[in-house]
């Protein structure tokens, strides 16, 4: 007897085959056009996988382990202390900093890199706090992106602690109705990290405002892959990881954006030796030091922060549009493939379709996603999985091409094909 949960696959493969020569075509012809081509040159990539992850972690940048070969052996190696100042390691928050600020739109000054993302959360929302006219006491909320990553969650829970105000979980679509005389700091993702979906940051930081409060934007997902504009749209504060789009390694530092506007009132929950005005003053009392560099804490972590540095060369020359552009191209023709390739009602898109909804990366619901997965992998297509049911594909324009995409699809019918489906229970 045949298995009715099971698809034919006699059947199905040599279809998937047939639609494939025009997709393929199609998917050569966008590569040859495209101006960021030249581009995946400059990663450890090889042939035989298709990476479709660097939503998680970015690729590694060729140049990288040369150029930390010298920090190693002749910076810390020969030169050791004195690399402090002849190696300029004390001023490489400040100065990679100031590199990331044109991929999210901010001018230079207003970006400082190290800690962690969660870490840097936590002086963003608690100084944001700080920020708040002390004669209206009545604007108390802390207003939080209830899809948010989970650590945002945990940190803001902390942070209303500390601070003494409510937390209140909004679920983003119901947000600005949420706004009102009470709202103190909103914690928001611009690209929800589950479903790809990205969020109005100018629209929001808008009605943020008019309601008297202050955005604070997590950027882990976004920055690299799309324009930002903090700077244009007003953001208060914001922070962003480095490990993703913009492949600066595992858990390389994260950065934290402190507009000028706000910079001489901005009050670190986390003042360190680093952010002193004097540092080498080993003063007894903190006096905060000029502009963005009162949101740094301790000694930088050096071998990882010049990791990032030579990681972001691979930026030199691109503009954030083309990275957009490209990215929206990608994840319309995958999103057209796996329409083609995938049986029908095995998989169905979480991510809008809508372009501005959309960040860089597209989630797919399927109830046997973890099998699924597992067999991609294991067949050399790299995404992953948010369980219980959501696989997760990201395009990173600067090493992503739309073979990568076709053939990630094409894998993905294949593996449907194969991978039974699930019974609902009491079918």
């Amino acid at each position: 007897m045949s298995d009715p949960t099971r698809t034919d696959r006699t059947a199905v493969l040599p279809a998937l085959a047939a639609k494939a020569t025009g997709l393929a075509a199609r998917a050569a012809a966008l590569d040859a056009a495209d101006e960021l081509a030249d581009r995946r040159a400059l990663f450890a990539l090889d042939d035989h996988s298709v990476y479709l992850d660097g939503n998680s972690l970015g690729a590694l940048p060729r140049h990288v382990p040369d150029r930390m070969r010298d920090v190693i052996s002749r910076q810390w190696g020969e030169l050791r202390i004195r690399s402090w100042t002849e190696g300029d390691w004390w001023t490489a928050p400040e100065r990679i900093g100031d590199r990331i600020a044109p991929l999210v739109g901010a001018a230079p000054g207003q970006v400082v890199v190290g800690d962690s993302t969660s870490v840097n959360v936590f002086k963003a929302l608690v100084a944001a706090v700080r920020l708040l006219d002390p004669t209206d006491p009545a604007r108390d909320e802390i207003l939080v992106d209830a899809t948010t990553f989970p650590s945002d969650g945990y940190i803001a829970h902390s942070a209303a602690r500390m601070t003494g105000k409510p937390l209140v979980p909004v679920d983003p679509a119901e947000l600005l109705g949420s706004l009102g005389p009470r709202t103190a700091v909103v914690l928001m993702n611009q690209v929800d990290f589950r479903t790809g979906r990205l969020h109005d940051l100018p629209g929001i930081t808008a009605a943020v405002h008019e309601a008297g409060a202050l955005a604070v934007w997590d950027l882990c997902h976004s920055a690299g892959a799309l324009p930002v504009g903090l700077d244009a749209h007003g953001v208060d504060l914001a922070v962003g990881c480095t490990y993703k789009y913009l492949n600066g390694g595992p858990g390389s530092p994260a950065f934290l954006y402190v507009a000028q506007r706000h910079q001489a009132a901005f009050d670190s929950p986390l003042p360190g030796w680093t952010s002193h005005s004097d540092p080498f003053a080993m003063a007894a009392e903190f006096e905060a030091a000029e502009g963005a560099t009162r949101g740094r804490v301790g000694t930088p972590d050096i071998l990882s922060m010049l990791a990032l540095e030579a990681a972001l060369d691979v930026w030199d020359g691109v503009r954030i549009e083309t990275v957009r552009a490209k990215s929206l191209a990608l994840t319309d023709f995958f999103l057209e493939c796996v329409e083609a390739y995938a049986p029908a009602g095995r998989v169905g898109p979480l991510t809008p379709s809508a372009h501005a909804e959309r960040g860089s990366q597209v989630a797919l619901r399927c109830a046997e996603a973890p099998a699924v997965m597992d067999a991609l992998i294991a067949r050399g297509v790299v995404g992953d999985l948010r369980r219980p049911d959501v696989l997760r594909f990201g395009f990173t324009p600067l090493y992503v091409g739309f073979a990568d995409a076709e053939r990630a699809a094409r894998v993905l019918g294949e593996v449907l094909a194969e991978v039974p489906a699930e019974v609902p229970a009491g079918g």
